[in-house]
């Protein structure tokens, strides 16, 4: 079983909106119905689950009605933090699925992630038990603990930026939140599944991700998610861009 997990409990504070940018619409379609759509045509996603803010839980059930999602089997509010939310939407997932099943964990607001990245994070979990979507940096990473003066500069080429998804066996990625919560019980510093298993000592998986997989969080990338959007339908048109890994 193939399980995506989608988070969409965040309040984006940074869009400067009057609702959360997961539910902005854009080309007559809020950014979270463009994510799930993503998963709902996978031919390898059986299942979703869904958390968002309490009170945008019965939107979302109407929206996924609207658009006939019907891989979607569990809409749930979110928990105190990001992290928390997530084990709220994992717990969830382990009262009607076997622990071997296999969890995509994928953010609301990514609403570009192509279907080769989602087939290799499944094929990735299969081989070496997760995946941890990456891109390789193009800029310069630089270290700072004071956010003043430059500490460290670590080689480009050993540089890369963690994406979504990042995927487990449902088993492993329960008991590694729950080793966590036993001693960081408010996640603190835990920004994701990634710094999870390796703050554990568990080793993970790099998979390349596709380059637009970007996340909606500012003004500017509801820009970008538009011409990403123009891109994808000149490509399905005229054939533009078809090895360019946006699909």
């Amino acid at each position: 079983m193939n399980i995506a997990t989608i988070f969409a409990g965040g309040k984006g504070v940074r869009m400067g909106s009057g609702i959360p940018k997961q539910f902005l619409e854009i080309n007559g379609e809020p950014v979270l119905v463009h994510t799930l759509e993503l998963f709902q045509e996978h031919d390898m996603i059986d299942k979703i689950y869904v958390s968002v803010l309490k009170e945008y839980v019965e939107k979302t059930r109407r929206l996924v009605k609207r658009f006939q999602l019907d891989k979607v089997v569990s809409i749930i509010p979110g928990g105190e933090t990001a992290q928390d939310t997530i084990y709220q939407l994992l717990k969830e997932v382990e009262r009607e699925n076997d622990g071997d099943s296999i969890v995509l964990l994928h953010d609301g607001v990514r609403p570009f992630v192509s279907y080769d990245t989602i087939k290799n994070n499944i094929d990735s979990v299969k081989e070496y038990g997760n995946a941890i979507t990456t891109t390789s940096c193009f800029e310069t990473i630089l270290l700072s603990e004071d956010s003043v003066n430059v500490d460290k500069v670590p080689y480009r080429k050993n540089t890369y930026a963690a994406q979504a998804p990042q995927s487990f066996y449902l088993k492993d990625i329960i008991a590694a939140h729950d080793e966590i919560r036993k001693v960081n019980p408010t996640y603190e510093d835990m920004v994701d599944a990634c710094t999870i298993m390796t703050t554990l000592g568990k080793e993970v998986h790099m998979i390349p991700g596709n380059r637009g997989n970007i996340k909606v969080t500012t003004p500017e990338d509801v820009y970008m998610f538009r011409a990403l959007l123009n891109y994808k339908e000149n490509e399905q048109t005229f054939g533009i861009g078809l090895t360019n890994g946006i699909r």
